[in-house]
């Protein structure tokens, strides 16, 4: 995620409001989400609500582009909505998002590191699974068990 400074909410809003000129639709395709991707994000406050038309369309404008760029590629490392929009919050003040995405991205790692582990752990033991099966003489299994029928209690 870069760090670079942003303007103020207010001047985010007014260039929405004055250069919303896409549609749900074409916004959507030019970041490459589905219209309810963007529909939920509105709902769920990641995206500022959008101007609507006489008609009652919502338009876009180019900040829309730059924010959901943003929570896409804070998605692709695997940070969480909830983390997402705590950093773009950070981000509308107009400040760097840096050191709450150093935090958030360091615990990722550890989640990470985590499940590294436990698939390490994991294919050891289908490793030694399939080490421990008997090979071209298996014997086929009694119907309704995995045991062969010399193993049978």
């Amino acid at each position: 995620m870069e760090c670079t400074p942003r303007s103020s909410v207010l001047d985010m809003s007014m260039a929405t409001v004055a250069g919303g000129s896409m549609s749900v639709a074409q916004l959507a395709a030019r970041v490459g989400v589905r219209p309810d991707t963007i529909r939920y994000y509105e709902r769920s406050g990641l995206i500022p609500p959008a101007p609507r038309t006489a008609g009652d369309h919502r338009r876009y404008g180019e900040d829309s582009v730059d924010r959901l760029q943003f929570i896409r590629g804070a998605q692709r490392l695997g940070l969480r909505l909830r983390d997402i929009a705590d950093l773009l919050s950070v981000r509308d003040t107009g400040t760097y998002p840096c050191e709450p995405a150093e935090e958030l991205l360091r615990q990722r790692i550890e989640e990470i590191d985590a499940e590294l582990a436990r698939l390490t752990s994991l294919r050891g033991d289908l490793v030694r699974m399939v080490d421990a099966l008997p090979g071209i003489d298996c014997p086929d299994p009694v119907p309704g068990t995995w045991c062969p029928p010399n193993l049978r209690r």
